[in-house]
């Protein structure tokens, strides 16, 4: 696993990113008119965990338009077994873990990223969900956990319109504005060994709140109601 860490991308491997990135900021501001608020709380430098809201498979490409660094985020090991996949994925800030391996394995590795100063995606809701509350009982504790260990801010982001742009069982994508907030980065808390549940607990839910009131700011300024999916 750690041989797809790629930390230090080759000057090629700089190259393409940007390109890709470029690229693909230019498609997406097009096709989806999207707009960033709140930029300028985006770390520009040093490790941070981007907690975005999640309504759509679109909102971890969309997610990664608001800052040109690289972003990580965890992809499924197999993806890397197609050689040229494998190598667009870590330049574009994949990295690897094992179906079906341990959350402890998993965590360890996003904990190396934010170890080696790079920004890494977590949606602390898992997967998606629907409607314009975000949860309690659906948030993961493992951005808080992560943040802890690592020592670093959790940056929270509200997104809008991209349930609307690929509803459930969609097979096209649809040309539906989409608005990003980002909200302030939460520092991470002051732990000694071992990170107390009571931590976890207290910070996730400090997410969950901010995550809240970013993502009924980004349905505001997007002006469409969130979907509501049944069962």
């Amino acid at each position: 696993m750690s041989g797809h860490l790629g930390h230090d991308l080759s000057l090629l491997g700089r190259f393409l990113y940007r390109f890709f990135w470029s690229l693909l900021w230019l498609i997406c501001k097009g096709y989806f008119r999207f707009s960033v608020v709140g930029r300028e709380n985006l770390p520009a430098t040093g490790g941070y965990i981007l907690s975005p809201v999640h309504r759509s498979y679109l909102d971890s490409i969309l997610g990664g338009m608001a800052t040109s660094r690289r972003q990580r985020f965890l992809g499924k090991e197999s993806l890397w077994n197609n050689r040229f996949l494998g190598g667009f994925l870590t330049i574009v800030g994949a990295f690897p873990v094992e179906r079906g391996t341990a959350d402890r394995a998993a965590l360890r590795a996003c904990q190396d990223v934010l170890e080696r100063g790079e920004p890494l995606v977590m949606f602390p809701e898992g997967t998606r969900q629907w409607g314009p509350v975000v949860e309690s009982d659906k948030m993961h504790h493992g951005p808080a956990f992560v943040a802890a260990r690592a020592g670093v801010p959790i940056v929270p982001m509200g997104i809008a319109g991209t349930d609307h742009a690929m509803p459930p069982g969609a097979r096209f994508v649809w040309p539906r504005k989409v608005v990003l907030v980002v909200g302030e980065p939460i520092p991470a808390p002051v732990v000694e060994g071992r990170v107390p549940r009571r931590v976890v607990t207290d910070l996730t839910e400090q997410v969950r709140q901010r995550i809240q009131v970013l993502y009924d700011e980004a349905l505001r300024l997007n002006g469409r109601p969130p979907l509501e999916v049944p069962g």
